[in-house]
């Protein structure tokens, strides 16, 4: 029994289920056949603006797949309450990392090789989570060694993938070295 029929004793009747007009009949079939015809066009252009919003998503959305043995950040930002990392929740990491996938799961889903701090964690986690670091370099640049990383950050591609200092990445974001 829904809420809605033990409260008032009655089914609950919206503007959706009004063509279904059951054992007693309206007086007046004009009004029910109006509002019947209003509601399905109503939700017919709902329906085509969620389509059209969703093709244009769909234009932006890469899928992404790591291999065995690529390096992830594991976004942590979500875990509000489970994991702080000795600050105050706004001020706590948003990746830390990173792990090397260990094995694929499932079609959207790695386990990591996670450190003995993280063994509370399961170590299995959706894609949509890790950020890859792709490659690893090191210039030259008058008579000075810099340390450069090529990171993918989340909903990217590999093309938009930026090279960064090493020095600068772990001024920034110095928990995720």
């Amino acid at each position: 029994m829904a809420p809605y029929e033990a409260l008032y004793g009655r089914k609950c009747r919206t503007p959706v289920c009004w063509a279904e007009a059951g054992q007693k009949l309206l007086p007046m079939p004009d009004l029910l056949k109006g509002t019947t015809y209003k509601v399905k066009l109503i939700c017919d252009r709902l329906k085509a603006t969620s389509d059209r919003q969703k093709s244009y998503v769909d234009l932006k959305r890469k899928e992404v797949e790591y291999a065995v043995g690529d390096r992830v950040f594991l976004k942590v930002s979500p875990w509000k309450k489970v994991l702080i990392f000795g600050r105050k929740w706004k001020l706590s990491p948003r990746y830390i990392g990173s792990y090397e996938i260990v094995k694929r799961v499932g079609l959207v889903a790695y386990q990591l090789r996670l450190p003995s701090e993280l063994e509370r964690i399961h170590n299995v986690f959706h894609d949509e989570e890790p950020v890859e670091i792709l490659a690893s370099d090191s210039k030259v640049l008058r008579g000075r060694s810099i340390e450069l990383g090529k990171v993918r950050w989340q909903r990217q591609g590999v093309d938009e993938a930026t090279w960064e200092r090493k020095e600068d990445m772990e001024r920034q974001f110095p928990y995720l070295f």
